[in-house]
């Protein structure tokens, strides 16, 4: 597979490094050349702009950090755009707005013959790096399946859920589940730390019950630990938590308090930090 990755951070690293093991001629680009040496040295091939990336790949994986940069690295100068065809198809793995996706999949479309796939993940950089990522897929039918190599390598699950957009809409169901659950899992941690319980004990404890999931075995520990090794970042989740706050016809109670909480955590500076940073926000409540 000839495959592009385009933003090296800690998802597309990990996106980057799994498709080097399984053989992918993989071209990188991104504006911090520290991480595209990084992978170089692992056997990628450096692109000096997402237009020569794109000239090199059939495939181009898009792992950027909201909707302006999307739109910027794929129409603006130099971008996927003017290195796009009819046989290329962008795997837009962000998490953005469905609604810009669903328009700028039709531009790309109309402007150069190149598809769209929408595929938001869930699951973090080690499922990445693992090929077990669980995907949530929006495009149209030829365009999925022209994916599925790409898509085989780098997933355990996925779905394809309908037109441009409808993966980024059931990424933001996850995230409105993953940002509750992460939220749970913190209180239930300083309530047994408050009661004497060691709380990375929990997880086998509850394993197999319906209070069992996946963050609840990745991240209970992980908080009670204070390991704070990254992950995932805290203010990836307040812009899905705004996006979704601005999406949705119908007011979110809960979900809207822990977009508050989120941003609490941000304005303390937290915000580039992992999940299982989640921890102090009871320092700051408290303070």
């Amino acid at each position: 597979m000839k495959v592009a990755v385009i933003g090296i951070g800690v998802m597309g690293s990990a996106i980057a490094s799994r498709l080097v093991d399984v053989g992918a001629q993989l071209h990188v680009f991104d504006l911090a050349r520290s991480k595209v040496e990084a992978l170089v040295e692992l056997g990628a091939k450096a692109a000096a702009s997402p237009q020569e990336a794109t000239a090199a790949a059939d495939f181009v994986i898009t792992s950027l950090n909201n909707a302006d940069t999307v739109e910027s690295a794929v129409f603006g100068e130099n971008g996927i755009a003017a290195a796009a065809g009819s046989g290329k198809v962008l795997i837009d793995m962000s998490s953005i707005d469905p609604a810009r996706t669903a328009h700028m999949a039709s531009r790309l479309l109309t402007k150069t013959g190149m598809g769209w796939v929408d595929a938001p993940l869930s699951g973090g950089a080690p499922a990445a790096r693992n090929g077990t990522l669980t995907l949530m897929i929006g495009g149209l039918d030829e365009h999925v399946e022209r994916a599925q190599p790409v898509l085989d390598q780098l997933s355990r699950n996925h779905t394809h859920l309908g037109a441009s957009g409808a993966g980024q809409t059931v990424k933001l169901i996850n995230q409105i589940l993953c940002a509750n659950y992460f939220m749970a899992v913190t209180e239930a941690v300083r309530f047994a730390e408050d009661n004497g319980v060691d709380a990375a004990r929990i997880p086998a404890a509850l394993a197999g019950g319906r209070a069992d999931s996946r963050i609840l075995q990745e991240f209970m520990a992980k908080m009670a630990r204070r390991d704070f090794s990254p992950t995932g970042r805290i203010d990836n989740m307040l812009k899905d938590l705004v996006t979704i706050e601005a999406a949705s016809a119908t007011k979110l109670p809960v979900t809207g308090q822990i977009t508050e909480l989120h941003r609490i955590l941000v304005s303390a500076g937290l915000g580039a930090s992992d999940s299982a940073e989640y921890i102090k926000l009871f320092d700051i409540l408290d303070s």
